[in-house]
């Protein structure tokens, strides 16, 4: 596994779990940059999900209205929380990520739903991140 991939994981973990226990992504970047500094195995991955969580935090609303926008049929409170937070990633990637080729975004964020949500998630992330990677053409 790639040290990219490795840290979208733990993005999605970490966005997972702010979102389940209902905390800031400040505090819960606070509290995994501490875990990170006492275990040294985690550090090479974190780097990069600090990153993509930094950047979820400072265009939150940004790309939550993406979501709300493009995905047709569902309001962000209605979708599963994983989908959610792969969504946040892949959507962060393609828009705010100039060093992530779009098709990378989309197929890391198409195998995490795989990977960690439903039967359908894996289409439902595909074709909404496919919509807002047409619209920057």
């Amino acid at each position: 596994m790639g040290a990219r991939t490795k840290a979208r994981k733990r993005a999605i973990d970490l966005l997972y779990g702010a979102d389940l226990r209902e905390i800031s992504l400040n505090a819960a970047i606070a509290m995994e940059e501490e875990r990170a500094r006492k275990e040294p195995d985690r550090w090479a991955s974190w780097t990069y999900a600090r990153t993509i969580i930094e950047g979820i935090a400072e265009h939150g609303d940004e790309i939550d209205e993406l979501i709300e926008t493009y995905a047709q049929g569902w309001t962000i409170g209605r979708m599963p929380v994983l989908d959610r937070a792969i969504l946040r990633i892949g959507i962060w990637e393609l828009m705010f990520n100039d060093d992530v080729p779009d098709g990378v975004a989309i197929s890391e964020a198409v195998d995490a739903a795989k990977e960690f949500s439903t039967e359908d998630s894996a289409g439902f992330v595909n074709g909404l991140l496919g919509r807002i990677a047409q619209t920057r053409v």
